[in-house]
């Protein structure tokens, strides 16, 4: 083991205890803590502990759970370095969260301290889930032909689509990549806007373009845009189309009318693969109601090779703050 427990004083009448732990990679500890050690306090402040590090020994104490899941939370962090992962702020953010799903006080959970059951390889960098709901979808990007993924934003849905898709297209089981959402903001009438097409449609599609330069050198990107290897367009430009051989992710999915999205559902053609995201609660069509996205879910669930996976505040991996801001839009008071 790179670390071992040196004491666990049992909680005292007041339900509070004191756990010490020592790392046997002293040169590990560094990033583990944090410039300045950040990331010791930013465990503190999230789970009403005080952590005290001497040398190679940290020793935590707080209420007794409390106590207990911090000491997950920095065995995961050490064990993600040993394994040669960064540890960085959204890091601390993810397993901090995994820490908070059910498990027993004191004993490691899987998820925080083993090995990433799924990765995804891109060309600049090595993806690994954050949050349990993130091992499922990775999980089913590999496995199914058609997944949605619902939830909020910050939640990596489409990054981590974007990020399978690069994958596959580097390995070269599919032979494009076709990125797509809805104008909504433009009403899809592109006509009035100024610039030619691609002038008039990028702005609605940067996100995708954002995720693409984080998986590939800007070289690659742009040489397999201009083969025609990577396709970025509005939903519009898909009618008439059969997409064989392509990994297909729709962004922004909830923007679409039923209509549009059985329009861009039936694309989908032979040794594909296809991605719809969106969030139920970011609606923009002058009737929320009408969303594709939703209707799209209630008739497909349970449909063999269709994979659901739903995200909640819970799995926000931006900044802490946005998962309460999610929590206060989309909770019971909202």
């Amino acid at each position: 083991m790179a670390r071992r427990d040196l004491a666990a004083v049992a909680a005292n009448e007041h339900g509070r205890a004191r756990l010490e732990l020592e790392f046997e990679q002293p040169y590990l500890l560094g990033p583990l803590f944090g410039d300045y050690d950040r990331h010791l306090i930013t465990i503190e402040q999230r789970l009403g502990v005080h952590i005290a590090a001497r040398g190679n020994r940290v020793q935590i104490e707080g209420e007794a759970d409390s106590a207990a899941r911090a000491r997950e939370v920095l065995i995961g962090l050490y064990n993600r370095l040993d394994q040669g992962h960064d540890v960085d702020a959204e890091a601390v953010e993810a397993v901090l969260g995994v820490a908070a799903q059910p498990n027993l006080d004191g004993i490691i959970s899987d998820e925080v301290a083993s090995p990433p059951r799924v990765m995804i390889r891109t060309r600049k960098k090595t993806i690994v889930p954050r949050t349990p709901v993130q091992t499922a979808y990775m999980e089913a990007l590999a496995r199914d032909e058609m997944i949605f993924a619902l939830g909020p934003a910050g939640t990596g849905k489409t990054y981590l689509a974007v990020a399978q898709a690069v994958s596959q297209l580097i390995s070269g089981s599919v032979d494009r990549l076709i990125l797509s959402r809805p104008a909504v903001e433009a009403g899809e009438r592109l006509g009035f806007l100024p610039g030619d097409m691609k002038e008039k449609v990028d702005p609605y599609l940067r996100p995708l373009y954002d995720a693409l330069y984080d998986m590939l050198p800007t070289e690659q990107v742009e040489r397999r845009i201009a083969s025609g290897e990577i396709e970025i367009a509005p939903i519009a430009f898909m009618r008439g189309r059969t997409l064989n051989d392509a990994f297909i992710i729709l962004d922004e999915a909830q923007n679409t009318t039923p209509q549009q999205m059985k329009m861009f559902l039936t694309r989908f053609g032979m040794r594909s693969r296809m991605v719809i995201c969106g969030d139920p609660y970011q609606v923009d069509l002058p009737d929320p109601s009408k969303s594709g996205l939703a209707d799209a879910v209630g008739r497909l669930t349970g449909i063999k090779s269709i994979a659901t996976v739903r995200f909640s505040a819970a799995d926000v991996v931006r900044h802490p703050l946005v998962g309460r801001i999610v929590d206060a839009y989309e909770g019971p008071n909202a």
